[in-house]
């Protein structure tokens, strides 16, 4: 079956939550608030007023580690996990709108993209804190996927307009979620499991605590999966080793003496732990006047 990739356009003004109208290279609401459609396609739509840091979100170095150890398929079983996922959470419909909430580099929303074979169309929108995220994740894929600079506190998204949310190691906002999620809408969460990258955290770390953090079930949801992956990931290069570091917050939690350790092995066998569940949206959202 043919697959039309959709850009999302039910993007809302992030001053005053009015719907945004695209007009050649620039987006704009009925009150005249104006955002430009950026030379590698995104759009910034994270105001200076509701940023808490001149760059917020991870830095550009950061954002090129990820880049290269994804690439190399090292956590292709997850996102391949998550497709399926996505797939189970729209069967029986025609269309799929769906938003990663933290999108980083865009490495799990082009996963998903290639691998939609069975839907007739797919509005697929990718947001993230970082400039620097959504500049690369432009770069990588420039048709069939929307690409905004936002925050996931303050969603520039219509209400009521998404059927997926994916929200993977990051920092879900379930009242937002819910908000932009449509009735019976579905969240995808992916957390770290209690064992994840055990082998690197106890040479960085003097103690080991536990790495999990599996939330308790969010108000207005309902649990509809959860399973566990776990699997075993050979890291043969220096690189690879310090890439894996470099994406995750360990980089800044080590002491000096650990990082030294991590960026002194030749290769490491880690642990991938995480824990993915899936649910559904049982809140109404209010109307427009309520």
């Amino acid at each position: 079956m043919l697959v039309i990739l959709a850009p999302f356009d039910a993007l809302a003004c992030p001053l005053d939550g009015e719907p945004l109208n695209q007009s050649e290279k620039t987006w704009q609401c009925a009150r005249g608030h104006s955002f430009d459609v950026a030379r590698q396609g995104y759009i910034h739509l994270l105001p200076v007023q509701k940023k808490k840091s001149l760059e917020p979100g991870d830095s550009k170095d950061m954002i090129a580690a990820r880049q290269r150890f994804l690439a190399q398929g090292f956590y292709d079983p997850i996102s391949s996990a998550v497709n399926e996922a996505v797939m189970r959470a729209s069967e029986g419909g025609e269309t799929i709108c769906c938003l990663d909430a933290g999108c980083g580099e865009g490495y799990y929303l082009r996963k998903l993209s290639a691998a939609l074979t069975d839907k007739t169309k797919c509005a697929l929108i990718g947001n993230d804190i970082s400039k620097w995220a959504v500049l690369k994740a432009a770069q990588q894929q420039r048709t069939g996927v929307r690409w905004i600079v936002a925050s996931n506190a303050n969603l520039p998204i219509q209400t009521d307009t998404l059927d997926v949310v994916l929200s993977l190691f990051g920092f879900p906002i379930y009242n937002e979620f819910s908000r932009v999620l449509r009735p019976g809408g579905i969240l995808i969460q992916v957390d770290a499991g209690p064992d994840h990258l055990r082998e690197l955290r106890e040479i960085i770390y003097p103690e080991l605590k536990p790495e999990g953090n599996v939330r308790e079930l969010p108000s207005g949801y309902e649990l509809v999966e959860e399973n566990r992956m776990t699997y075993v990931q050979a890291l043969d290069k220096q690189e690879q080793i310090f890439d894996l570091l470099a994406m995750t917050p360990h980089l800044y939690r080590a002491s000096a003496e650990g990082k030294a350790k991590a960026e002194a092995l030749d290769s490491i066998m880690v642990t991938v732990d995480v824990i993915l569940r899936s649910f559904r949206s049982v809140q109404a959202n209010p109307a427009p006047n309520e």
